[in-house]
C-alpha cells in the first residue's frame, strides 16, 4: 500500500501524524510507539520486526502489563488478607468486571483484526480523551472493545 506523498509512503505519513497527536496529547506511549515503528521502517527492519509484532505484539504487550499488575505479589505488598477480601462486594464486583472486560476486549481484538481502519480513530480518540476528558490512555484494546459495543448497539437499531 504505497501512495507516495512528499517522498514518503502513506504508512509513514500516518505514523508521523500519530507521533504529533501523541506529542499534542502528551501520550508518551503513542510517541514512543510511533518513533519505534518509524525507525523500523527507516532502517529497513520491517520485513523482520513487523510480522513478529503483527503475530505476537498483543501477547508481548499483555505480558508486560501482567508483569506490572502481578509485581505487588512478588514484592510482598499483597498480603493474604487482600486475597481474602476478594469475597467482599468490591472483590466480587472486580471478579465480574474482569470476566466481562475479558469478553469485551476479545470482541475489540476481533474488531481490530477485521477492521484495521478503526485503529487511527482509536488512537485519535485516545488523544482526545486525554485532552478533553482528562483521561488516561488504557490502550487500543479497551477502546476497540467500547467501539465493538457501540457498533453492536448501532447495528441493533439499524
Amino acid at each position: 500500500m504505497s501512495n507516495p506523498f512528499l517522498g514518503h509512503e502513506a504508512s509513514e505519513i500516518i505514523l508521523i501524524i500519530l507521533l504529533f497527536l501523541g506529542l499534542f496529547g502528551r501520550s508518551n506511549i503513542i510517541v514512543v510507539s510511533s518513533c519505534i515503528l518509524l525507525c523500523v521502517r527507516y532502517f529497513s527492519l520491517d520485513q523482520i520486526i513487523l510480522p513478529l509484532l503483527e503475530k505476537r505484539g498483543i501477547e508481548i504487550g499483555l505480558l508486560f502489563l501482567m508483569l506490572h499488575i502481578l509485581t505487588p505479589i512478588a514484592t510482598g505488598k499483597l498480603a493474604k488478607e487482600d486475597i481474602y477480601s476478594s469475597v467482599s462486594l468490591k472483590g466480587l464486583l472486580a471478579l465480574s468486571a474482569g470476566a466481562l472486560a475479558t469478553k469485551l476486549n476479545g470482541d475489540g481484538l476481533n474488531l481490530m483484526n477485521t477492521s484495521p481502519e478503526i485503529i487511527f480513530g482509536l488512537t485519535a480518540g485516545t488523544v482526545a480523551g486525554i485532552l478533553v476528558l482528562r483521561g488516561r490512555p488504557c490502550g487500543p484494546v479497551m477502546a476497540a472493545a467500547v467501539t465493538a459495543v457501540f457498533y453492536k448497539l448501532f447495528s441493533f437499531f439499524t
